[in-house]
């Protein structure tokens, strides 16, 4: 079971509907949210400059389309060296359309470890518990 994983995504739906699956399989003792990449990178920003080093997410699920501050946007930031210490910090794309163009792009950042469909599933769960030896 990881310790907290961060949700990105500009629907508040699918945020709820994320927090709901992944309490019920236990995959997550935490999960926070965010509703943009901007809101996002301010909550890494808080954890890098907040000196009581509150824990920090190890699995961040990525919506890509999103206003503000889209997915693809807040990778090019979270992955430069400002972001250096979250390095561990994982990241599952979750888009409503898997696009051939999007799933090539996704290969220039090591941390992506998968591309999935939305919405969420259990059994999507399972399969990420076993690809990440949880």
């Amino acid at each position: 079971m990881l310790e907290q994983i961060l949700c990105i995504d500009d629907d508040p739906i699918t945020l709820m509907l994320c927090k709901k699956v992944i309490s019920k399989s236990s995959f997550s003792k935490e999960i926070i949210t965010a509703q943009n990449g901007e809101e996002a990178l301010h909550h890494f920003n808080t954890l890098k400059y907040n000196k009581n080093k509150a824990s920090k997410p190890e699995l961040i699920f990525l919506d890509l389309n999103m206003p503000v501050m889209g997915g693809w946007e807040f990778l090019d930031h979270f992955t430069s060296p400002d972001y250096t210490e979250f390095n561990s910090a994982r990241v599952i794309v979750l888009s409503s359309t898997i696009d051939p163009e999007d799933l090539a792009k996704a290969k220039k950042y090591p941390i992506i470890i998968d591309f999935l469909s939305k919405p969420i599933t259990q059994p999507m769960l399972e399969y990420l518990k076993k690809k990440m030896d949880l």
